[in-house]
């Protein structure tokens, strides 16, 4: 991971930053704070734990979805967060200004976000409880790993489409280049394969138990998406809602969100990219027949 600390990428963030600047930080009101911190890895019903804790009163949930698709985006906030976490060596640890910075109101928080910065969030935030989500076979949470989040790393087109338009740049930044490499200890920053295939299993084992090892069994909830209402409601003191428990983000469905996110921004990147190659193609043409 030392090659993110070029000053390339430095340089890569400042620019695309230009044209995607950062907004106000959020200020928490006093009256919303941090109530559940859902620390589990990605895959591992994290989605469908959102829309559940949504309908259970915990108005706003944040998912690794709302990283990339709020308006207007924290997208660069966070990697200068991932920087803080995995690259700096002062050791000054991150706060829950700094989260509240990127997070506002929101009572709640599940993927990328939670399991990224677990044991920084659940320092932040001590009063806050703490549901560890899993899958019931970590084979299975291995595979989907590698058929999903894998498979889009390794979607060439995509990132090509990335370097054309600056929100795309963040969105394949945040995640397939600083979050998930570092979070799955890839030594190569632009391959997710490289750590998950040959790692993943242990890292998720071994994150299991650092968080089983930070939180106080009071505080802590194991559970998968199996388990349903009964045990989650319990651990929150919710009442069961009559509804049967919400299933999202299947591999079709985790699929066609991708495809969604991207469309109207891989339109516009597209777009970006046949102009700028019309433009060098005219330039080259013009230098071959002026010399």
């Amino acid at each position: 991971m030392t090659t993110l600390r070029s000053p390339l990428w430095c340089a890569l963030e400042v620019v695309y930053g230009y044209f995607a600047p950062n907004p106000p930080p959020h200020v928490r009101d006093a009256d919303k704070p941090m109530q559940v911190i859902c620390v589990g890895l990605p895959r591992s019903g994290t989605e469908s734990l959102q829309k559940a804790l949504l309908l259970l009163g915990y108005d706003y949930t944040y998912h690794g979805w709302d990283m990339l698709n709020e308006t207007p985006h924290r997208m660069n906030s966070w990697v200068a967060l991932a920087r803080r976490k995995y690259f700096d060596r002062s050791g000054k640890p991150l706060t829950a200004a700094d989260f509240d910075a990127l997070l506002g109101n929101s009572v709640a928080v599940t993927d990328a976000a939670a399991n990224c910065f677990a044991p920084e969030l659940i320092a932040a935030y001590p009063d806050a409880k703490v549901i560890l989500n899993t899958r019931k076979s970590v084979d299975a949470w291995h595979s989907s790993v590698m058929t999903n989040i894998v498979g889009v790393n390794e979607d060439w087109f995509k990132w090509l489409l990335c370097w054309f338009n600056a929100d795309l740049w963040w969105m394949w930044h945040v995640q397939q280049r600083v979050l998930w490499p570092s979070l799955f200890r890839c030594p190569k920053y632009w391959s997710l394969r490289s750590g998950v295939e040959p790692l993943g299993k242990d890292i998720h084992e071994e994150h299991s138990a650092m968080i089983r090892t930070l939180v106080p069994k009071e505080r802590l909830l194991e559970w998968n998406v199996d388990d349903g209402w009964d045990d989650l409601c319990k651990f929150l003191e919710k009442d069961v809602p009559s509804r049967r428990f919400p299933r999202a983000n299947d591999k079709m469905g985790f699929k066609k969100r991708v495809e969604t996110d991207l469309d109207a921004l891989g339109r516009k990147a597209m777009l970006n990219m046949l102009i700028a190659s019309a433009t060098a193609a005219v330039v080259v043409y013009l230098t071959w027949t002026t010399a």
